[in-house]
């Protein structure tokens, strides 16, 4: 078993600045010269970006809902490898999880998973010796849940510091820290949430470090870098998580998650992933333009207008005998030489409409790719780029969809069933994923729809058409890493 120093900052409720010192303290750390692992609690891509910027590393998502609670350590152990520390980032209230879940996915459920120490970030802007109450609480609310300090943040004065100070000696949980305003560490948000740092590079640059300085300052560095190695042995009981392994394992259309739903019935730039080498998969390297005659090139769409993917996605495709190239549709005019198959993630194209819309011959790529029957995986802000127009814009015209955003939004976890087979998913694989958009697609299935869904409501979702699967549903292939292993495959034809 293997020790990994680690702290979950957690937090009684969102607002309270827990990814304001979750990445500055990732960013005073490093800044001491140690390899810090940044982990994220939930389906959230855009503080791990944050995250990535602060310690240089890939930011990783722990969600014991969509990768199930047996993931959650061997992921974790998987992307901390070698490092001198984690700090894992809570989602919203400590113990707020799935809805009608009980503690599944929440922050407490992934801390007592990891076994980790929980440092609570207390907004304190407005309370005295009332945060010892607070604090108490949460403390107490869960016997399993190790809270061992306490970072106060917004304190207003010397003399309101002093009153936290003195009320928390009563409740037997140290403060780690004191932090004060500071208007350089504020970071813009917009309808889903901070704006990536893909966004605005130079600008997050400077707000990270600015979270650097000042929670380096006001934090007790010492005292929680103790804390952290006061943590137990990594419990992955079947050690880090490998994708090679994965893929190996993995059967060629998908796992299955274990929730049993009643759902319908089925209708039947290049910037390569480190290469795998001789651990690919046995069965690839006979396959045409597989790893023995060259590997399968597949394209990931990235850029300000694609920031949404999971790390182990390029992993998996890369252990599966893929190639993987990233490329922007917003700069680039033609897809990478050789694309045989193309992933399209979430992100933010609305923002971008114009700019995608104008990119004419990447569209016409695009859409001659799909026609041509190679395999394409598009998630939210990909189901949008290949729909006929967004907001009235034209847009690659693969499905036959129109976009528009709209004032609702649509968040919350789902429960899955292919109900097509596809280049992703045989028919009747089951996934968890998450939906997170403010747009309406119209039609919002195609006549092979992609998935039944029965929360919140039983529907049908997404399109299959030829190699094409497209879809609102958010997803993690470590999870089902048949996933990748069916498409590489595909792509491999």
């Amino acid at each position: 078993m293997v020790t990994i120093p680690r702290l979950v900052i957690a937090a009684p409720a969102s607002g309270s600045g827990k990814t304001t010192v979750a990445t500055g303290l990732m960013a005073a750390f490093a800044q001491r010269g140690l390899a810090v692992s940044p982990h994220k609690v939930g389906p959230d891509y855009i503080d791990p970006g944050y995250h990535s910027l602060a310690t240089g590393r890939a930011g990783r998502n722990l969600d014991a809902y969509m990768c199930g609670p047996e993931l959650v350590a061997p992921l974790f152990a998987h992307g901390a490898r070698g490092c001198d520390l984690a700090i894992v980032e809570g989602v919203m209230g400590l113990y707020d999880g799935a809805s009608g879940q009980g503690e599944l996915a929440s922050t407490a459920h992934v801390a007592k998973l990891l076994q980790a120490p929980v440092v609570l970030v207390v907004d304190a802007s407005s309370q005295s010796r009332s945060v010892a109450a607070l604090v108490h609480g949460f403390a107490s609310w869960d016997p399993e849940v190790r809270i061992s300090g306490v970072i106060l943040n917004k304190v207003g004065s010397d003399r309101h510091e002093m009153l936290l100070r003195e009320a928390l000696d009563e409740s037997g949980v140290p403060v780690m820290g004191v932090l004060r305003q500071a208007e350089q560490m504020a970071t813009p948000s917009r309808h889903l949430g901070l704006v990536p740092v893909a966004e605005r590079r130079g600008d997050a640059v400077a707000a990270v470090a600015a979270m650097g300085a000042q929670v380096g300052g006001g934090c007790d560095l010492d005292a929680l870098m103790a804390l952290a190695r006061s943590a137990p042995g990594t419990p992955a009981a079947s050690g880090a998580w490998d994708p090679v392994g994965a893929v190996r394992g993995a059967v060629g259309g998908g796992s299955s998650c274990d929730a049993a739903v009643p759902l319908p019935a089925p209708s039947r730039n290049r910037g390569s992933v480190p290469d795998p080498g001789s651990r690919t998969p046995h069965g690839l390297e006979s396959r045409p333009g597989g790893p023995g005659r060259g590997r399968p090139v597949i394209a990931v769409a990235g850029g300000p207008a694609f920031t949404f993917s999971y790390a182990e996605h390029s992993e998996l495709l890369a252990a599966a005998g893929a190639e993987v190239v990233t490329f922007d549709p917003l700069r680039d005019e033609a897809l990478p030489e050789g694309t045989h198959g193309l992933v399209i993630g979430g992100g933010f194209p609305e923002m971008y409409a114009p700019e995608l819309s104008a990119n004419e011959p990447l569209r016409k790529a695009v859409a001659g790719l799909a026609a041509a029957g190679a395999p394409v995986a598009a998630e939210c802000a990909g189901l949008l780029y290949l729909s006929r127009a967004l907001d009235g814009l034209p847009m690659c015209g693969v499905l036959d969809a129109k976009a528009r955003m709209s004032k609702s939004l649509t968040l919350g976890y789902r429960e899955a069933v292919a109900i097509t087979d596809s280049a992703l998913a045989a028919v009747g694989t089951r996934l968890r994923g998450h939906e997170f958009h403010r747009t309406v697609l119209e039609p919002g299935a195609g006549s092979a729809p992609a998935w039944g869904m029965h929360l919140p409501e039983r529907r049908v979702e997404g399109f299959v058409q030829q190699g094409v699967h497209a879809s609102y549903l958010h997803t993690h292939w470590a999870s089902a890493p048949g996933i990748a292993r069916r498409f590489v495959e595909r792509a491999a034809r």
